[in-house]
């Protein structure tokens, strides 16, 4: 049976693990590499890091940090944060990570996707793509952490960064970050319907049932923050992660409804 893969999604600010909501006010929630020991136990499918501050000021995700990650995960694990050349996949997938996340460069040339897929595989290149919602339904893509709003549709985009190579997609949906509101079900249904690889959704999940509506929506993976950060009403920090027989049994009952 297939049972896709559910994603901790885990945001970088500085040295330490941070939260958002809606790509803002970041909340300090811990250390990343004690996260990942966590996560080991628990066995998690794979991991994602973002740098969320990296295009911004001009740089990439440190090479030390993807170092010390890669020595201590158990689980495939892709990075992402200012990330652009070659140069820069090659060094960062020697450190350890199976995959790099592209997000802004694509954006200001889809034609990178091409040389970063044809050195290392599109199997190595996520390509990140933010969307905000509109007052009356229509989808902006962002860029640059979240700042910048690109003209592009944004799943126009997808199909052109699909065109160029691109292994997967990861949708976020930054009104629903850190909400615990859901998915934005209608958005995973465009792009899934849209593209031929795989759409990871991201931006809301607040329990499993979200991660089951997602996927029944089209989504091939799902990624999370907040569930796999936070725990009770309260939202203490406490890293958690579900069984694999839960997770069994939850995608067991997926039913995919049409786009």
């Amino acid at each position: 049976m297939f049972r896709p893969r559910v994603i901790p999604c885990l945001l970088l600010q500085g040295k330490g693990l941070v939260k958002t909501i809606r790509f803002k006010s970041p909340t300090y929630i811990g250390d990343p590499i004690n996260a990942v020991r966590l996560f080991n136990e628990m066995e998690a499918d794979e991991l994602v890091f973002l740098d969320i501050q990296a295009s911004r000021e001009g740089r990439t995700i440190p090479l030390e940090l993807v170092a010390q990650i890669g020595d201590e995960a158990y689980m495939p694990f892709s990075v992402g944060g200012g990330i652009s050349s070659v140069e820069q996949v090659r060094d960062i997938l020697q450190a350890g990570a199976e995959k790099v996340v592209i997000n802004s460069a694509a954006l200001r040339d889809p034609r990178c996707i091409e040389a970063l897929a044809g050195e290392f595989g599109s199997q190595s290149i996520v390509v990140s793509i933010d969307v905000r919602k509109r007052l009356f339904g229509a989808y902006d893509v962002f860029g640059m952490g979240g700042t910048k709003r690109f003209a592009a549709d944004p799943v126009e985009h997808a199909i052109r960064v699909c065109r160029h190579g691109a292994g997967e997609i990861l949708l976020t949906a930054i009104d629903r970050d850190g909400t615990m509101q859901g998915y934005d079900l209608e958005l995973i249904r465009q792009f899934s319907a849209a593209v031929s690889i795989p759409v990871v959704a991201a931006g809301g999940a607040g329990g499993l049932e979200d991660c089951l509506r997602a996927v029944e929506n089209g989504a091939s993976a799902v990624a999370a923050g907040s569930l796999f950060v936070y725990y009770g009403l309260r939202k203490g920090v406490l890293i958690n992660y579900p069984e694999k027989e839960e997770l069994r049994k939850l995608f067991g009952r997926a039913v995919r409804h049409p786009a």
